[in-house]
């Protein structure tokens, strides 16, 4: 995914930016990057999934958290601002920035066209760096297509599981809930 970046930046001066930003930025090891907009089926996907999932955990210990949370890796070299974020214990922020969370559990990514290989392979790479981080899911907006990222006992990460039957269900283990595909992919239409 292209994006225009800044010059470098100290992870700082990134965090004074981005509280008077018209638009938000992710961070990585000193560039900026601005955020591209959603689509409507991307839309219609952080929806139903946020209902779904909020629905499950409303009388659980567990938070479920939209685009608006950043999350950040340890040393502070990437910010980023994931679809959907699922924190199991208390909400932990980073010190000096009450709205940097440090601890997720689930972190969803929505694909479109424009961020598919910019969420598989470049933030999954932060993402990983993670301690709390159990399991890393994306969802494609275009066409059937879920792939799942779980943490293995020794913490290491186990290969993909993909799933591309709709009839078939979003497991996610962390909080023990199955989503149908049809529910998460309520009114999404798919091109032809």
């Amino acid at each position: 995914m292209a994006y225009p970046a800044f010059d470098f930046v100290t992870p700082d001066e990134y965090l004074n930016i981005e509280i008077r930003a018209d638009k938000k930025h992710e961070y990585f090891d000193g560039r900026m990057y601005p955020m591209a907009g959603a689509g409507l089926n991307h839309n219609y996907v952080v929806s139903n999934l946020i209902s779904n999932i909020g629905s499950f955990l409303k009388d659980k210990k567990y938070d479920i958290f939209v685009a608006d949370l950043r999350i950040t890796t340890p040393g502070f070299d990437s910010y980023m601002y994931p679809d959907l974020s699922i924190i199991c214990d208390d909400v932990e922020t980073q010190e000096n920035s009450f709205d940097t969370v440090i601890n997720p559990s689930v972190i969803i990514e929505v694909m479109s066209p424009s961020t598919k290989g910019y969420d598989i392979a470049f933030k999954f790479h932060y993402y990983k760096q993670i301690p709390s981080l159990k399991e890393y899911i994306l969802i494609d907006s275009t066409k059937c297509f879920v792939q799942i990222y779980r943490r293995d006992g020794d913490r290491s990460w186990a290969d993909a599981l993909n799933i591309e039957d709709m009839n078939s269900s979003l497991g996610i283990n962390t909080v023990g809930i199955q989503l149908p595909l049809t529910d998460d992919y309520r009114k999404v239409s798919f091109a032809k």
